[in-house]
């Protein structure tokens, strides 16, 4: 009985330290590969940092997720858009401090400013950025319902109220010249802000209609855009509440040469918006 007993011993430590063995294996295992694993949890769905943005830091941005995501709105014509909401430090969502809506160009369109990071750096600095492909551009038909300044004045307001836009700020780079600057005219209060980018457009209207907008106005443009840059600078210098971005060595897409300058530039626009946005509620 004793050497049975001695045998059972011995096969229930063996048992034993085979157990331990691969406890410790496992243990191993999952140390080695726990770095991998949190530096894929840790990745932002958008390399925000690869664009070189300099407003929100690398140990932010790695962990912050950014989630671009894309929508139509029906109607003649539907409209394709991208939007990014903002979010916190954590990456939560939040409530937009403003909400910047992007047009582009004739050569471009609302992938333009994802591909650029705009997107993303709106998001991450607290603002919804909603970027539309405007009707005969990217992913949204052409339509003939869009041929006079009026139709193209009641399609932006449909695409800002359907998306529940109510602190505006309408950026518009060149051929968007043709919704934005009658936007302007015709409905200037509701916007917060309005930065134009070497838009067409500008000499349809008189010195006393730019006098009579209070919008508060970034003017940009690139040195050596001497037609169209020039030319749009020279009519909305008359609007009263403007500031300016000259970018030297940029060429008409400005924003395309030097994204870093334009970007900070934005930013800081949109800073002081939120302050004035903030100060008049507290009066109201």
């Amino acid at each position: 009985m004793s050497g049975r007993t001695r045998l059972t011993g011995m096969n229930f430590l063996r048992n034993r330290l085979v157990v331990l063995g691969l406890v410790l294996v496992a243990t191993l295992l999952l140390y080695l590969l726990l770095p991998s694993i949190r530096q894929g949890s840790m990745e932002p769905s958008l390399d925000v940092q690869r664009m070189g943005l300099a407003a929100v830091s690398p140990t932010q941005l790695s962990a912050i997720n950014v989630s671009v995501r894309t929508g139509q709105l029906p109607g003649d014509p539907p409209l394709f858009f991208r939007e990014a909401l903002p979010v916190d430090g954590a990456g939560r969502q939040i409530l937009p401090r403003l909400q910047v809506v992007l047009l582009h160009g004739q050569a471009f369109s609302s992938k333009t400013w994802e591909e650029l990071g705009t997107l993303a750096l709106l998001a991450t600095n607290g603002y919804q950025a909603l970027a539309v492909d405007l009707p005969g551009f990217g992913n949204s038909p052409d339509s003939d319902t869009v041929k006079t300044d009026q139709h193209r004045v009641d399609l932006l307001g449909r695409f800002m109220e359907a998306l529940g836009v109510r602190t505006a700020v309408l950026l518009s780079p060149s051929m968007s010249g043709h919704y934005s600057i009658p936007f302007l005219m015709k409905h200037s209060a509701q916007l917060h802000g309005f930065i134009p980018i070497a838009p067409v457009g500008t000499r349809s209207f008189t010195p006393q209609q730019y006098q009579n907008i209070q919008t508060p106005t970034l003017i940009v443009f690139g040195a050596l855009d001497t037609n169209l840059g020039a030319q749009s600078h020279k009519n909305l210098m008359q609007l009263p509440h403007h500031s300016v971005l000259k970018m030297e060595g940029a060429r008409h897409a400005c924003y395309m040469d030097k994204p870093k300058e334009f970007h900070q530039a934005l930013l800081d626009f949109l800073s002081k918006l939120d302050i004035s946005v903030v100060r008049n509620l507290a009066s109201s």
